[in-house]
């Protein structure tokens, strides 16, 4: 609908209320409900939005180590606008619309805004004549329990919705059928349709896989899909995690991203080529050689909190090397080269746990500039366990050491701008520092008494 469609329709079913956010730095999306009449007055100028979302982090405590917003400059509104673009309306909630937003800054200031970064590198890849198709898959875990249950139980000893290690299970779903059902017609209806949904290998684990679209609406639809499935979850007395790894004994959570470059026609894969040994065009291979030399440089874009580099170990179906093969679910990039239609990239870093607009706009920077360079790939395919392959180096080990890398390196300032790449990594640096100086149980039980 274009602006006009959308007054009239709010007019013509008398809606008096819409409700519209933004995904923050951890991609969390942060919004209002706000009055029709508001809305309609902010659709020209924008509406004002305390810069404080930029300037706190996942538990609402004030950064106090970056210089866009903070007590320095006394929180002060930034002009946000509302994407009519992303109209929908919410079925679970009345059929209330909702749309996203995003930040651009005014005049010469940039906003570390998430959904605006990728905006505009997506702007870069069209400028070269590419139309950029992405999409996000998840897993995540479901446990028979409210947020007021996890707070009294001090997240111990929570109650997954299923038991067993049962993947690919049609049983387990259809003892679950009604979240299940709710899950794949609600998230249509709200315009996020899923390709896939099935159970993954652990107790209570789902995966779900969103059908691929241009890059900001692939981006777009990720972000909600995972607060809608909260939102869902919540209806059947379920507590849904997207963290990466919440149990050492089990499984981590994914959140690939899948990824190719066509004409500007979307009528021909531009990662395809017949002739080729892997059926990968040049231009795939300056893409993939870009990820592959960009990748230690932007770890936190794909593993952006302390808990996702639990996840990131061997053997735990999640890469440790900087790697690519063809169709190998060991290596940090996986190439699908089966068909026209069908050939594209797997990046295989991504967590649950990370912010789709970070991740995408990492994916596709980092492909662009093997574009632009004209990276050859020299480094083979892995045959084999990509885990075995450290000649080309690790994945970061942990979250200070991916940040402060990022933090210095030319290449991340280069892909995503000065301002951006300072503030983003700050707030990594001072994710760090809130977990450095707490006490964990693993400490407790292990020196207590004994040391």
């Amino acid at each position: 609908m274009d602006k006009q469609q959308i007054l009239q329709y709010l007019s013509q079913n008398n809606i008096h209320h819409i409700k519209f956010a933004f995904a923050d730095i951890d991609g969390i999306l942060r919004g209002k409900v706000i009055h029709r009449k508001k809305f309609e007055a902010g659709l020209t100028d924008g509406y004002g939005f305390c810069d404080v979302v930029f300037g706190w982090d996942s538990d609402d405590e004030g950064y106090d180590n970056v210089q866009v917003t903070g007590w320095h400059t006394g929180y002060p509104d930034k002009p946000c606008r509302i994407d009519l673009s992303t109209f929908r309306t919410i079925p679970w909630q009345n059929s209330i619309p909702f749309f996203l937003g995003d930040f651009s800054g005014d005049g010469n200031e940039q906003v570390p805004c998430p959904r605006t970064l990728l905006k505009h590198i997506a702007q870069q890849c069209t400028d070269m004549g590419y139309h950029p198709e992405f999409a996000q898959e998840f897993e995540w875990f479901n446990f028979s329990e409210t947020p007021k249950s996890l707070e009294q139980k001090g997240f111990t000893n929570m109650e997954p919705l299923t038991p067993g290690m049962f993947g690919y299970s049609m049983l387990r779903l259809s003892q679950q059928s009604d979240f299940y059902f709710d899950l794949i017609n609600l998230l249509e209806e709200f315009g996020i349709p899923i390709e896939g949904l099935h159970t993954e290998t652990g107790p209570g684990v789902y995966e779900a896989a969103i059908i691929h679209d241009h890059v900001v609406a692939a981006a777009d639809k990720a972000a909600l899909l995972k607060n809608a499935i909260k939102e869902i979850a919540s209806k059947h007395g379920i507590v849904a995690t997207f963290m990466a790894k919440w149990s050492h004994n089990l499984p981590g959570c994914s959140g690939h991203v899948h990824q190719s470059l066509w004409d500007m026609n979307k009528t021909t894969n531009l990662f395809y080529n017949e002739a080729d040994e892997h059926n990968m065009s040049d231009l795939m291979k300056h893409y993939l050689a870009g990820q592959l030399y960009c990748l230690p440089h932007i770890i936190p874009m794909y593993a952006p909190t302390i808990n996702s580099y639990k996840r990131l170990v061997e053997g735990a179906w999640a890469p440790t090397t900087i790697t690519w093969g063809i169709d190998n679910r060991t290596t940090a990039l996986r190439v699908l080269n089966h068909s026209h239609d069908y050939t594209r990239l797997e990046t295989r870093i991504p967590g649950a746990d990370s912010n789709p607009y970070l991740a995408l706009s990492a994916a596709l920077a980092s492909g662009l500039y093997g574009i632009k360079h004209k990276l050859p790939l020299t480094l083979p395919p892995v045959d084999g366990n990509g885990y075995n392959y450290k000649s080309n180096g690790s994945i970061a080990a942990n979250l200070y050491e991916a940040a402060t890398t990022m933090k210095n390196s030319a290449v991340a300032k280069e892909l995503f701008g000065d301002v951006f790449t300072e503030h983003f990594t700050n707030t990594r640096i001072w994710e760090w520092r809130q977990f450095s100086r707490h006490v964990t149980d693993w400490e407790l039980k292990r020196y207590f008494e004994i040391i």
